[in-house]
């Protein structure tokens, strides 16, 4: 998170620079949140520190555990399947009020583009998972509009978060291939076709993510210390004795 100049944040800083660090992916699922460091680092009260952390529980991006302290979410499975829904009926919408592009929209759109390219080629997946859920949002602020812009903002980092869980490394050329195809259907002035675009891209992000890992407790562990696989993951029957 930020520190170089933690003593001019106002409250409300907090929050921005929480969600700003989970889109970033310097925060990942289940980092836990101090109230006094955080207090510390802001150079607030820990009542401040407090009153921010209910309000990105409020948004599903931070939890409270009991005796523990505030921790980022770890999206459950269930979960995930909820947002990506959510996402649909959101970026489907907001493809059809989109304003036509200027000349200054499709330049910062194809600079954007220009930089998940590089971010592909030169294999930095953190910054091209950054830049994956920094094009939506870039398009919403096209709109002009706060209110859709907050929204989608908080699904992008619940998605992000979700991502770090369960999606693998094998689907960037797939999504950045979508983000050129909604920018040329927009482009063209063909909001319904950016429309559908926007809903087969976000079918296809889904379906890369391994939701089966909720079910194995040792996945992450698995992951690390076995790359190749021989390392079976337990069967569903198996959890439950």
């Amino acid at each position: 998170m930020q520190d170089a100049s933690s003593s001019t944040l106002s409250p409300l800083s907090i929050d921005a620079t929480i969600l700003g660090s989970i889109l970033a992916r310097r925060l990942r699922p289940g980092s836990r949140l101090g109230e006094g460091e955080m207090a510390a680092l802001f150079s607030v009260s820990r009542t401040l520190v407090r009153e921010a952390m209910m309000r990105l529980e409020a948004r599903h991006i931070v939890e409270v555990r009991p005796r523990r302290g505030w921790f980022v979410c770890e999206p459950s499975a269930e979960e995930a399947k909820r947002v990506f829904e959510a996402r649909r009926a959101v970026e489907a919408g907001l493809m059809r009020i989109m304003p036509p592009l200027g000349p200054a929209h499709r330049a910062r759109l194809h600079s954007h583009l220009s930089e998940e390219r590089a971010a592909m080629e030169a294999g930095d997946h953190p910054r091209l998972v950054c830049l994956m859920g920094d094009f939506h949002i870039r398009l919403v602020e096209i709109t002009g509009n706060p209110v859709l812009s907050e929204i989608l903002r908080d699904l992008t980092a619940r998605t992000i978060l979700i991502s770090m869980l369960y999606q693998s490394r094998t689907h960037a050329e797939q999504s950045h291939l979508g983000h050129c195809r909604i920018v040329e259907a927009l482009e063209r002035g063909d909001r319904e076709g950016a429309s559908n675009l926007a809903l087969r891209h976000l079918d296809e992000v889904e379906a890369g993510l391994d939701l089966d890992l909720s079910a194995d407790p040792l996945a992450d562990l698995r992951r690390s210390l076995d790359p190749g696989g021989s390392l079976a993951a337990p069967s569903p029957s198996s959890l439950l004795r």
